[in-house]
């Protein structure tokens, strides 16, 4: 499945490249009859001008590109001879991350401590983000919508990881580290199937059970509460994975094999997953709550008012209520 995945997007790509290659040919062509209208050596000099911008733009990047520091990036095990210049080159790194200043970096033990503490600080980053995508596309129920705030919020988040550990991360590294992590979340061959209903059910049953059952007419209110948990609740565990893999591949050692880092990213994810559904749920219900409790108020202030107009006027009318007329001056 991987493979053919892997063929059909690199046949896209090409086909996507010439469509592009085809349009600027065709452009060049219309500007280059314009300039041949001017004058034959006009348009020569448009031809050779155009060429030389194309080159350039071309160039230019690939270029700059090429000059960019290679990415620190861990050999696949320990007994790998590139392990000790890892670790050389990452002890370098971290002495110059200022969430570290004052830790002893000379052994192992104290790199790995260093490692575990700055783990811990993108866990807050990746539950603070996955807090509100949850919250934003509980609210949202919009498909698109929701897919543009997942996919930016999971980009951002990308990119504080990385300079939580990399501190000043460069294009390579942003480029290494995004097409990994591409690769393995989102182009996997196979998902792990972990149940998210399982981690969301508990929260729902405990939040909405009692409810639904003690008041009449709440069912409605508890189903899209249900509804909007079930759609925060997949999007904030895409967002948690995407999280553990990324702190995965800034903080290892050793390079896992995706399998692996999918895997572990997943339980890790269906771990959190239920302490933020659970303060999520909260969140909405109470907000749902507000506004239906606004609107419900609403409506018994103006039924009141209406009663209370009806019965005056039904009173004047028979007699049992004076007129009451605005006052002036009699005639």
């Amino acid at each position: 499945m991987k493979r053919p995945l892997k063929t059909i997007i690199l046949f896209v790509s090409i086909l996507i490249l010439l469509l592009f290659i085809l349009f600027v040919i065709n452009q060049t062509a219309q500007v280059l009859q314009l300039a041949d209208r001017v004058s034959p050596s006009f348009g020569h000099f448009v031809f050779w001008a155009l060429l030389i911008c194309y080159a350039l733009l071309l160039s230019i990047p690939i270029f700059l590109f090429l000059r960019l520091p290679k990415s620190l990036t861990p050999p696949k095990n320990e007994e790998d001879p590139k392990f000790d210049v890892y670790l050389s080159s990452l002890r370098k790194r971290l002495d110059s991350n200022p969430h570290l200043t004052g830790l002893p970096l000379s052994s192992r033990q104290q790199i790995e401590e260093a490692l575990a503490l700055l783990s811990k600080k993108s866990n807050e980053i990746i539950e603070q983000m996955a807090s509100t995508v949850f919250i934003s596309t509980a609210i949202s129920q919009s498909g698109r919508l929701d897919a543009f705030l997942v996919l930016s919020a999971q980009s951002r988040m990308v990119w504080r990881i990385a300079r939580l550990y990399y501190q000043r991360p460069t294009l390579r590294d942003l480029i290494h580290l995004y097409a990994n992590i591409a690769g393995t979340a989102f182009l996997a061959s196979e998902l792990d199937d972990i149940d998210i209903s399982e981690q969301v059910e508990p929260v729902l049953s405990s939040a909405l059970g009692a409810l639904a059952v003690s008041i009449p007419g709440i069912q409605i209110a508890a189903s899209m509460i249900t509804s909007s948990v079930i759609t925060g609740a997949a999007n904030a565990f895409l967002t948690l994975r995407v999280g553990m893999i990324t702190r995965q591949y800034c903080g290892s050692l050793i390079l896992a094999e995706k399998k692996t880092l999918r895997r572990a990213a997943s339980a890790e994810a269906a771990k959190l997953l239920g302490s933020i559904v659970k303060k999520g749920t909260a969140r909405v219900s109470k907000a749902l709550w507000k506004t239906s409790k606004g609107k419900v108020s609403g409506v018994f202030s103006d039924l009141k008012e209406s009663v209370k107009e009806t019965g005056s006027s039904l009173l004047t009318k028979v007699g049992l209520q004076k007129n009451k007329e605005p006052p002036g001056e009699e005639t």
